[in-house]
């Protein structure tokens, strides 16, 4: 039974895919809605890092974080992106977006253990920022509704692969191997960071 816990999340976001993916093949437009958005998150490594690592944490953080952040994370990034389709200015977008890198991964690395609403506030507030850029780029004739919903998909799956390498932190090496990543994240975040201010 906790064998299968643990990756409920990644089967579930795979059970999701598969009606998406058939409805999303209605339509020439619509299917390259819904693909844009399943692909726009993974266009750009700040946003990976990031959706990783909030995966990366709630392994760290164990149940019932693991569960909760990942859920989190999509829901008020579907918000986010909801603000950015409907032209709501976000001052700092990138600068968030990088942010968002250096403080998950520094999280993960130092294993930081706050109580888990600081830790969901933490990631729902930097999901707003990755959702508005997201809704901001919405392709011209673009079904918005299926482009969320890629893009929100995605962003559990790349959450999953987040868990899977963190379930690893149970045990000795791959603790070392989880804050290793975590440290990864921070380190790339802060590069990131450096361009949107530079």
């Amino acid at each position: 039974m906790k064998h299968w816990k643990e990756h409920s999340a990644l089967l579930v976001a795979l059970l999701l895919l598969g009606p998406a993916s058939a409805l999303a093949h209605q339509d020439t437009g619509q299917a390259a809605g819904f693909v844009t958005g399943l692909l726009h998150p993974v266009s750009g490594l700040d946003h990976v890092l990031a959706m990783v690592a909030v995966g990366l944490w709630g392994a760290v953080l164990e149940a019932p974080a693991i569960w909760v952040l990942p859920v989190a994370f999509p829901v008020v990034m579907a918000f986010g992106g909801l603000l950015g389709l409907l032209g709501v200015p976000l001052p700092g977008g990138e600068i968030g977006i990088a942010l968002s890198a250096v403080v998950l991964g520094a999280a993960v690395l130092a294993e930081l253990r706050p109580p888990l609403w600081v830790a969901t506030i933490i990631v729902a507030f930097f999901a707003i920022f990755h959702g508005h850029a997201h809704g901001r780029e919405l392709p011209d004739g673009t079904s918005a509704q299926l482009y969320s919903l890629g893009f929100v998909m995605a962003t559990g799956l790349l959450h999953a692969v987040g868990i899977m390498f963190g379930l690893a932190h149970r045990w000795s090496a791959g603790r070392q191997a989880v804050r290793a990543a975590g440290g990864g994240v921070a380190l790339a975040g802060l590069f990131f960071l450096w361009r949107a201010v530079a």
